[in-house]
């Protein structure tokens, strides 16, 4: 359910993370668990960051936050994230907002940097406000809607939120311009009133997003506000815009207005007090002349800063008195659990876990394969390729799909004794080792060489059909470019001649079952290419069932860019590691099972070349 336009922030509110900053993250997250609503920052945008996810607290709870490196990608993902909190630097923090304003989902953006050039500040504040867009800053703490939505850090430690009574929401609608003065003033009103409804720091910088009036005229709408605060500043005139939306009657609700920044009549010539926009020009900036403009607009305007308290609590009572203001109550706090360098000392531990499974579950009564519990796995007859879906893919196979992976499972068992890896698992068996010293031996043979091609071909038939090379040119760019022997080509005994039965079975069960074989194809015309050179360079098992794999993946809806990391993962080689290993473990038994002495290599096996150096 969308919210009122004048809201821009709820309990349900969304919000991308733009910086892997993590002490604000996790103060979000800390303001989220306070208050009882869900983890409210469903991404993190950080484009120098390898890693594809980060952990964050949620209480005692650990979650994980996505990583992502752009904007337009992670809100692809999480179109319900319409808030960016655009935490990059002064120098990026412009282009991340221009791009951001482009993405439909996202309405409202806060930006935290300072120093963005005024005339870069201009233009984003211009094509927000064509496009119906929000922007908090530059320059900005940001803001908080209480018991509902907090941006990073505005309001300060959770002791202070809580002190101020941020954590839910009051009657006060709040805008200033400093975000240290927010935090004064939120407190101010907690202790003089019932709390603030919303608040907005519009920020520092001489050219906000938006600006005082902007969010009052939001402030106005909204039934929560029954009355205004409005902190102002030496510098510019936005507090005008106030006095004259009072006076023609845009705004109605009690509004109680200080600029401060009087002391600076004080000092001889201009006095820049912090704020980039905090310089006043001419006599209209000055705080005595706003503060005179509000009063007369109709506005409660204190005689001083030290009277504010007083007006606050004045107005707020004589509302309460009429009924406008209802009493709230006071909803109960959880305690934030304390990080684990705080809380050694006293015994107070939470502690992040050391590894990651999104595979398995042993935890409940029975263990699960990517949540399916092994009991039903067996009652449904799940084949091992169904299996092997489930924990390595994290998906159920369709039938064709389940099949084909068995097939290749079967066919890559073993391929007799003579092969290396067959012959270091007999070696090692035959010198007294144990079943899993033995196949480890095999298995570490499993390379470019001998079963390892599986990947390779995948990768290089793949990238030789989408830059769409013509079976020639792909011959000759492996041989000029790349120089190295086609993956998945070649055979020392199998040829045109005498065809590997193995991969006209996966050939023929592809042609019949798969969507599309539309790699199979190209590297079959690949073939003719080879084998009109040699008869044994023929697309071996190895190259079959690697452009099979990729075929499989696409017919199952995996992009390209899946694929590629499946392949750069070594998955694709996994299938003859797996089905291998059962040929390796039946010749590691058959070696105990004939109880083989040590095996000694026959010297008439090998050439000696061994000569005396000179001098020896």
């Amino acid at each position: 359910m969308s919210k009122p336009d004048y809201l821009l922030f709820d309990r349900n509110t969304k919000a991308i993370f733009w910086n892997l900053n993590r002490n604000a993250i996790q103060r979000m997250l800390d303001y989220d668990y306070v208050v009882g609503r869900d983890p409210s920052i469903v991404a993190i945008v950080a484009p120098t960051q390898s890693r594809k996810f980060d952990k964050f607290f949620y209480g005692t709870q650990e979650i994980m936050i996505p990583i992502y490196k752009s904007t337009p990608e992670a809100a692809e993902d999480f179109p319900e994230a319409d808030v960016l909190l655009n935490f990059a630097s002064f120098r990026t923090a412009y282009d991340v907002t221009m791009e951001a304003l482009d993405i439909p989902t996202i309405r409202t953006i806060a930006i935290t940097a300072e120093g963005i050039p005024e005339r870069f500040a201009r233009i984003m504040r211009i094509k927000a406000k064509e496009l119906g867009k929000w922007i908090i800053g530059p320059a900005t703490v940001g803001g908080i809607a209480p018991g509902a939505f907090r941006i990073a850090n505005t309001g300060g430690t959770i002791e202070n939120i809580v002190n101020s009574k941020l954590h839910r929401p009051g009657s006060v609608g709040l805008v200033t311009r400093s975000g240290g003065l927010f935090n004064e003033l939120s407190n101010v009103i907690a202790r003089n009133a019932n709390g603030i409804a919303e608040g907005i720091a519009i920020g520092g910088d001489r050219y906000p997003g938006t600006d005082f009036l902007d969010h009052m005229l939001r402030f106005e709408k909204n039934p929560q506000v029954k009355m205004m605060v409005l902190l102002g500043e030496v510098g510019g005139e936005l507090e005008y815009r106030v006095a004259e939306a009072i006076k023609d009657g845009r705004i109605t609700k009690p509004v109680i207005a200080w600029c401060i920044g009087t002391i600076s009549k004080y000092f001889g010539g201009e006095v820049q007090f912090g704020h980039a926009g905090a310089k006043a020009g001419a006599e209209r900036e000055t705080a005595d002349a706003k503060n005179e403009a509000l009063r007369e607009a109709g506005a409660y305007v204190p005689k001083s800063f030290n009277d504010l308290p007083e007006l606050i609590n004045g107005v707020y009572e004589e509302l309460h008195s009429k009924g406008e203001i209802a009493d709230i109550p006071e909803p109960e706090v959880p305690p934030v659990p304390e990080d684990y360098a705080k809380a050694v000392k006293a015994g107070k531990v939470r502690r992040p876990t050391n590894f990651i499974c999104t595979i398995s579950d042993d935890r409940g009564e029975e263990a699960t394969y990517c949540g399916v519990p092994i009991s039903e796995v067996v009652e449904k007859n799940y084949s091992i390729a169904d299996v092997i879906g489930l924990l390595w893919f994290k998906q159920k196979f369709p039938d064709w799909a389940s099949k084909f992976l068995d097939m290749v499972i079967k066919v890559v068992a073993d391929h007799g004794p003579a092969v290396s890896g067959a012959h270091n698992t007999k070696v090692t068996a035959r010198a007294g080792k144990d079943l899993m010293s033995s196949i480890v031996t095999g298995i570490l043979t499993i390379g470019p060489r001998f079963g390892g091609a599986i990947d390779g071909a995948a990768k290089y038939f793949k990238m030789a059909k989408e830059k769409g090379m013509d079976p020639v040119d792909f011959v000759d760019y492996m041989k000029k470019v790349e120089k190295i022997p086609i993956p998945g080509i070649g055979h020392r005994i199998k040829s045109t001649k005498n065809p590997d039965k193995r991969v006209e079975l996966l050939k023929n069960f592809a042609k019949e079952n798969f969507p599309s074989t539309e790699l199979l194809d190209y590297a079959l015309e690949v073939e003719k290419v080879t084998t009109s050179k040699k008869e044994n360079l023929i697309l071996n098992v190895d190259g079959t069932i690697g452009v099979l794999l990729v075929d499989m993946f696409r017919a199952l809806g995996y992009s390209d860019e899946q694929i590629d990391e499946l392949i750069n993962a070594g998955a694709f080689n996994a299938f003859f590691v797996l089905g291998r290993t059962i040929g390796f473990i039946g010749h590691y038994l058959d070696e105990k099972r004939l109880d083989m002495p040590l095996y000694r290599h026959p010297t008439d096996d090998i050439l000696y070349d061994v000569k005396r150096p000179e001098g020896a």
